[in-house]
């Protein structure tokens, strides 16, 4: 059962991955297996049997080198809209040093203010793609806005460019390595501030009927985060229309789900299981203390004055 985590992958993948088992199979276990018995304070496995990933939990160069052998393209889409722009410069320094490092990638920015996208060293195979979109006066509509304007690049420019997508957010730094432990057909991170929720009431998903994003008091597995979160191109297109067009619905019926894609995001992993769950070392936040099973923190979310960066203030 470890062994087979690592190859959970689309089918495409799976079949070219089968041509290197042979070779790697006993180091694989063999390594897994130290890994999962050298940590017992964390679960790394959900109850679909899916991978529960953390420090500790899998070996950085074996799985690199499974996946480098492939030669996957990645996508990081993120958009930068008003006072945002301002942190571009280090989320893309940042991910050169920690992100997907030795992979083909190509960060999708959508701005308003296309002058204000920095200019980064990168290296060979990693590039920039500006897609401009308009201006916003509700950070709301920009948070709804991105699953709209991602739906239609992917349609019409990303799918023919790249293997992988991850959607994130562009307020935020990486600290440490995130790499092909990261990828499968769906990963979702665990939001750091619900993860030791034992109870699902306790979930801060949309529980008004009335929004396409409800879910009842008595469902749930966990409650992810919607600044990370990626997967395979196909499957990761499915789940941006999804939020788009539920949040579209909402909108007609005179609703905005109470975490906007947040919200429809979860709603679409109840009945869509994640095939990675990333625990919130893959997300952390500037303003929260590293607790002790936060064996090292790889993305943060920065601090900042929203009353100053958003154009209509709130949190």
């Amino acid at each position: 059962m470890i062994f087979g985590y690592i190859f959970k992958v689309n089918d495409n993948i799976s079949k070219k991955m089968l041509c290197f088992v042979s070779k790697y199979h006993l180091t694989v276990f063999v390594a897994f297996l130290l890994i999962f018995l050298g940590r017992m304070d964390v679960n790394p496995v959900t109850n679909w049997n899916a991978p529960l990933v953390w420090e500790g939990t899998f070996d950085p160069v074996v799985i690199d080198s499974i996946y480098k052998r492939m030669d996957p393209r990645i996508a990081v889409i993120v958009f930068a809209v008003g006072k945002y722009t301002r942190f571009l410069k280090g989320f893309l320094e940042s991910g050169e040093k920690h992100f997907m490092v030795d992979f083909k990638l190509t960060y999708y920015i959508f701005t308003d203010h296309v002058d204000e996208v920095p200019k980064i060293d990168q290296a060979m195979g990693r590039k920039i793609t500006i897609l401009p979109v308009p201006s916003a006066t509700r950070w709301q509509d920009v948070v709804l806005g991105r699953m709209k304007y991602a739906t239609i690049a992917i349609d019409q420019q990303i799918r023919n460019q790249s293997d992988y997508i991850f959607m994130m957010d562009i307020d935020s730094l990486f600290h440490g390595r995130v790499g092909a432990e990261s990828l499968s057909r769906m990963s979702a991170v665990l939001h750091r501030g619900y993860y030791k929720d034992e109870t699902r009431e306790k979930f801060p998903y949309e529980r008004r009927p009335q929004s396409q994003a409800y879910i009842p008091k008595d469902e749930g597995d966990y409650y992810y985060s919607a600044a990370v979160w990626g997967g395979y191109l196909e499957d990761m297109y499915k789940l941006v229309r999804y939020c788009y067009e539920q949040s579209e619905i909402d909108s007609k019926n005179n609703i905005e789900a109470v975490w906007q894609e947040e919200s429809h995001l979860n709603k679409y992993l109840l009945h869509h299981k994640p095939t990675k769950v990333l625990s919130p070392e893959y997300l952390w936040s500037d303003y929260d203390k590293k607790p002790e099973d936060i064996k090292v923190v790889r993305i943060s979310q920065l601090v900042k004055n929203y009353a100053e960066v958003r154009p209509n203030g709130g949190h």
